[in-house]
């Protein structure tokens, strides 16, 4: 194995009843950074996090994680690693420090030093004010945070989270986000599964894309971007009847279907011949007597890459 290398997996396979869950999947994550994890669901996300957190053994294929085979010394692998599935797993019959300390004392760190050990976390994730109440009272984004505590009682060489903001709202999906990167920053590794792809563009080194268990694609977020073509066309219409009209309008200068939104008389179109095209597009909408609202150029984004890619809206 690489000595650089956190993860490194090959050749996986997995099959769940007549589900080909894993087909031929390989991944290699460098240490200390964040590779984010994303396909539509079913495509094999959760069921890779499974097996490279030693939960699941696969039918083929070889997998080391923080310089251990996961198949041969699956103890040394727990020791290493943390995970955060997609639900929080905590105690809600006990109160946030009673959660860590007492994973703290499983993990033979003794009384004190749990004590001393959840006092840090619940400070560092802003949950002080709380810690003494039963976790059954707990907010959504707080039960998040101290899920992500409790894997880093004993802090793991290798971290996953699969799905970790899943409900969350935006200000709790932010702290969380500053959570991982300082983490990172401290040298940690991380595999971040993800339906939020502007997640993966906050957080992930390297984005791999995954469908029916095998990778589709892989690099940084922009080299992504770029492989999902030219800028796009956004726009609405004021009379959302004549959207049609104005596709057609707009056939000549376009490239690929147009992604439309009829509730909303809106579309966005991929344009060829750059900015001469934005000119002859604007053109033509002038000549249709249709009545513009919005009208701007953007660059693709993660999801117009996803949906390139897995013909699956996130």
């Amino acid at each position: 194995m690489d000595a650089e290398l956190a993860i490194e997996a090959t050749g996986l396979r997995l099959r769940h009843g007549a589900t080909q869950a894993l087909d031929g999947l390989d991944l290699s994550v460098r240490a200390g950074t964040v590779l984010g994890l994303l396909g539509p669901n079913g495509a094999g996300k959760t069921t890779t996090v499974r097996v490279l957190s030693t939960l699941l053994t696969p039918d083929a294929g070889t997998v080391r994680v923080a310089g251990y085979d996961v198949l041969r010394r699956p103890a040394e692998v727990r020791r290493r690693i943390g995970l955060a599935g997609q639900y929080a797993a905590v105690d809600e019959l006990l109160t946030g420090r009673q959660n860590l300390e007492l994973i703290g004392v499983l993990l033979h760190l003794g009384r004190r030093a749990a004590r001393r050990r959840a006092a840090e976390l619940l400070d560092r994730y802003e949950l002080t004010a709380a810690a003494d109440k039963l976790v059954g009272g707990y907010s959504g984004g707080m039960r998040r945070r101290l899920d992500l505590a409790s894997c880093l009682v004993v802090r793991p060489d290798v971290l996953f989270l699969d799905e970790p903001t899943t409900g969350l709202d935006p200000a709790s999906r932010i702290l969380l986000w500053g959570a991982v990167r300082d983490l990172v920053a401290d040298g940690m590794t991380v595999l971040l599964t993800t339906q939020y792809l502007e997640e993966a563009d906050q957080l992930a080194d390297l984005i791999v894309v995954i469908d029916h268990g095998r990778v589709i694609a892989e690099g940084t977020a922009d080299e992504l971007k770029s492989k999902a073509g030219g800028a796009r066309l956004h726009f609405t219409v004021v009379d959302r009847a004549r959207l049609p009209a104005a596709l057609a309008a707009l056939s000549p200068v376009t490239v690929g279907a147009p992604r439309s939104d009829e509730e909303r008389g809106a579309a966005t179109v991929q344009i060829v011949d750059g900015m001469e095209g934005v000119a002859v597009a604007a053109a033509a909408l002038r000549d249709t007597g249709i009545e513009i609202g919005e009208f701007g150029l953007r660059r693709p984004t993660l999801d117009d890459v996803f949906l390139d890619l897995t013909g699956h809206r996130r």
